[in-house]
């Protein structure tokens, strides 16, 4: 677990010189623009200041990710509480910087605390504090994991302990950068001699940067300086020492009757074998049945006796698609000693609600297992899921005994649902298992990329202009896990629609690029620069192969558009 705390601490160092930095900026910089009541030595003061507002960031940022999400649980607050109170407190650091008076009153329980302390020195780690709480780096699999485990009550010592390392790498680059701007002021000596005429300016800045990011101005300002540090941040954070690492933390029980606990488990990978996860909830809400006999509704109440296999997908999946071939032939083998399969659709894009498209889809998959359309996701929130694929394997008594989320483990599950099946029926014997290919990619790869405005996180060279039509000019490189417009694109929330000259350059890694495609037209596409392949759109939206090759490439795909195509979603495999 050491490596994992210098990990942690590298991790956040990388954060720290990340574009998500740049909203905090502004914020760090205003240190100098504090009272200095040592006259002899007023640079040693700044840098203590420094150093201060450095520490209250380290403290509240690792406090809070590690417990934050569990302590307003417990208190049933919101979430978002902890942001708004660091926000609140770096406005009123502003003011106090406006009003002297108000400074003064933030200085107050620190000098109760520690009388011998500079002056200065509270205030600053008040601001520390605030900034803490609005920090949130570019996290990856080890900041992400402290917060689930910390939303789901698991909070330990050594989470909390993770957590500091990560908040001291990410700090360290700013503590750089705040002693940079102390000498700065050093070396000007009109700035230096008129620090205290400058607090008003300073303040009115620390208050405007605190609203734009209470309001997620700062957005725009992260789209457009490239995620160069995207593939560092991927390499060390997304290696298997890590990702086991973090799986061995805090792991939850599963065998303690709580659906919750096995989608806890399920979650983070810490689970084999059987366990007993309640009663499955009843299916609900669904608008449509497919592959029933007359497209009849089916209840889990019905079928009381045998083995069920519930698969949360959507069509557009590539995950889901990767994992058909399996549920398929599960099915298919299995089907006649007692295994059923629901295969609900909860979708994700506006088209997967549009039953025509679903029914195209499933042919054209070679899904012939019943269908539950859950157009309204109410089945989805009655079992608490959260992720495509998922599956939910029920024993003949309608007890859920394993839950599994994406994809990989097929054997696994396999051997799961043959115990089951014989545990139904004794006397059963079953046939060999099944042996189709496990296609989960193994290596490296880029990650997801929406392209409609709710989720868009990737692009480079401009900001996204939504609900309107907009002229877009790619930037001369595109770095690594990020894509870049070109000509007329006209943003919505799930998607964008080709105009004139539309054009999109994806820097990726994969062996396969697929890309959620809607409307009718051409894709002519080139690789590196050099032409690779020309692809028609037409019929229902669905998801497109754009680029396939049977070794991992890392490279440039340059998309040429006709007017009025529509892009959804990029994934690899």
């Amino acid at each position: 677990m050491v490596g994992l705390l210098f990990i942690g601490f590298f991790a956040g160092m990388i954060a720290g010189v990340s574009p998500c930095i740049l909203p905090v900026l502004p914020v760090v910089l205003v240190g100098w623009s504090a009272p200095v009541e040592d006259t002899q030595h007023p640079y040693r003061a700044r840098r203590r200041r420094s150093a201060t507002v450095v520490t209250g960031l380290i403290v509240s940022f690792s406090l809070i990710t590690a417990a934050g999400s569990a302590v307003l649980s417990s208190l049933g607050l919101p979430q978002d509480l902890l942001r708004d109170l660091g926000i609140a407190l770096l406005v009123l650091f502003g003011v106090g910087l406006l009003i002297p008076r108000i400074e003064t009153f933030l200085e107050r329980p620190f000098a109760r605390l520690a009388r011998q302390s500079p002056r200065g020195t509270g205030s600053a780690f008040v601001l520390g504090l605030g900034l803490g709480m609005v920090f949130v780096p570019c996290a990856g699999p080890v900041l992400a994991a402290i917060s689930v485990l910390g939303a789901r009550h698991h909070v330990s010592f050594y989470s909390v302990l993770l957590s500091f390392f990560f908040g001291a790498g990410a700090a360290l680059p700013l503590f750089a950068i705040a002693l940079t701007g102390d000498r700065l002021i050093e070396r000007n000596r009109t700035i230096a001699q008129r620090t205290r005429r400058l607090r008003p300016f300073a303040g009115v800045l620390l208050i405007l940067m605190a609203l734009a990011i209470a309001f997620n101005a700062t957005n725009a300002v992260q789209r457009w300086v490239p995620g160069y540090t995207n593939t560092l941040q991927q390499h060390l954070e997304g290696n298997t020492f890590t990702v086991k690492a973090i799986r061995g933390l805090e792991a939850p029980t599963s065998n303690d009757g709580s659906l919750t606990a096995c989608e806890n488990a399920a979650s983070i990978e810490t689970v084999s074998g059987l366990q007993k996860c309640g009663k499955a909830p009843a299916f609900a809400g669904i608008t449509s049945w497919l592959n029933t006999p007359g497209d009849r509704p089916l209840a889990l109440q019905g079928l009381h006796g045998h083995v069920v296999l519930v698969d949360f997908w959507t069509y557009s999946c590539i995950n889901c698609q990767r994992s058909l071939p399996h549920v398929e032939a599960w099915y298919q083998k299995y089907h006649q000693y007692g295994l059923d399969i629901i295969g609900v659709q909860a979708p994700e894009f506006a088209f997967e609600h549009v039953l025509g498209n679903i029914k195209s889809a499933a042919k054209s998959l070679g899904v012939k297992y019943p269908i539950a359309v859950d157009n309204n996701l109410d089945t989805w929130t009655a079992y608490a899921n959260e992720y495509w694929p998922a599956e939910y394997l029920i024993d003949a008594n309608g007890i859920i005994r394993h839950v599994d989320y994406g994809e990989g483990d097929y054997t696994g599950t396999e051997s799961l649902l043959r115990q089951l099946l014989v545990m139904a029926n004794p006397s059963v014997a079953l046939p060999r298992a099944t042996d189709v290919p496990n296609l989960t990619p193994i290596e490296a790869i880029s990650p997801e990329t929406y392209l409609g405005y709710e989720r868009s996180q990737y692009l480079v060279g401009g900001s996204i202009e939504e609900n309107k039509s907009a002229r877009y000019t790619s930037p001369s490189t595109v770095p690594p896990g990020n894509y870049a417009l070109a000509g007329d694109w006209l943003t919505k929330k799930q998607e964008i629609t080709a105009g004139k000259n539309a054009q999109l350059d994806l820097a990726f890694q994969a062996n396969d690029v697929y890309l959620v495609l809607g409307g009718t037209g051409t894709i002519t596409e080139t690789f590196n620069g050099v032409f690779y392949k020309t692809l028609k759109a037409s019929g229902f939206p669905r998801l497109y192969t754009l680029y396939s090759d049977h070794s991992d490439r890392t490279g440039l795909l340059g998309l040429h558009f006709t007017k009025n195509i529509e892009a959804y979603d990029f994934t690899f495999g």
